[in-house]
């Protein structure tokens, strides 16, 4: 499975060196601008963990305090795209104080399909703030299993 390169729309990145280039100048720059003007970006880009087993592939995505139907999951042209968006409002009223904080965030992570893979049999869950998508594995890439051929 590969992984389609996606630039972050500015502001923080929490993998810097691997998506903005690599050092210190790169680090100070973006988070220079959150930290001290209070600028935060809106998006964000959950971690990814990928395992390819028999039948299928298990793509899991830490995105914890969301709900199911906060996400999308879509399939074109062997191109498989999960979005989502969080939303988060908490207010606080005392006598001589308010205070509101919200908190909203989108992402988006694209991922293209191996040709092994049966874009017709994708399915996807949500348990305990990890989205699980399982995308099966034709048939035929079943049942020809890797083998080890000895030179002679």
């Amino acid at each position: 499975m590969t992984l389609v390169k996606f630039k972050n729309a500015g502001g923080f990145n929490h993998m810097p060196g691997i998506t903005k280039g690599f050092g210190f100048p790169s680090f100070f720059n973006d988070n220079f601008d959150r930290l001290w003007t209070g600028n935060e970006d809106t998006s964000w880009m959950p971690w990814v963990n990928i395992k390819e087993r028999t039948g299928d592939y298990n793509i899991d995505l830490a995105v914890p305090g969301m709900d199911k139907k906060d996400f999308k999951v879509e399939v074109e042209n062997d191109l498989l795209t999960i979005s989502g968006e969080s939303k988060e409002e908490i207010n606080e009223e005392n006598e001589k104080l308010t205070r509101r904080e919200f908190h909203y965030g989108t992402f988006k992570r694209s991922f293209t399909l191996p040709e092994t893979s049966d874009a017709e049999k994708i399915s996807a869950t949500y348990n305990n703030g990890v989205l699980t998508i399982l995308v099966a594995k034709k048939e035929l890439a079943k049942a020809n299993p890797k083998k080890e051929i000895v030179i002679a």
